[in-house]
């Protein structure tokens, strides 16, 4: 049991932070698309390249666990934004099914922001 407290944080932040690190690296390849995309949902277009910069900063913080608790915190705040303003049409099966999965993310976050980064992480140098 000891080993899963000290290794879980760790693989909570990889596995999250790859999340987050890759969308917004993919974005990187039509960065037009998603601003459109972003148009869509209510926000202006001008806020592509912020979360973009956002998911790619806060996927690297994540995964090095480098301000872990103020990176997840942040992130669930946008796992859940994200959740309610561009997956809230809920008579969509693949609409509920990605809203949900921002909010299962969402959790975890909240709870990686609660019990920190764990040993193996920047925040502990």
């Amino acid at each position: 049991m000891d080993s899963l407290k000290s290794y879980a944080p760790l693989a909570a932040r990889v596995l999250i932070g790859v999340l987050f690190l890759l969308a917004g690296l993919g974005k990187l390849g039509n960065v037009a698309g998603f601003s459109g995309y972003l148009a869509s949902g209510g926000l202006p277009a001008f806020l592509a390249w912020p979360a973009i910069l956002f998911e790619i900063v806060v996927g690297g913080a994540l995964i090095v666990g480098f301000q872990t608790r103020l990176a997840a915190l942040a992130a669930a705040a946008f796992c859940v934004v994200a959740g309610l303003m561009y997956h809230s049409n809920f008579g969509d099966q693949m609409q509920l099914s990605s809203f949900l999965k921002n909010m299962a993310i969402a959790g975890g976050l909240l709870l990686l922001a609660s019990t920190g980064a764990g040993k193996l992480a920047l925040d502990k140098a």
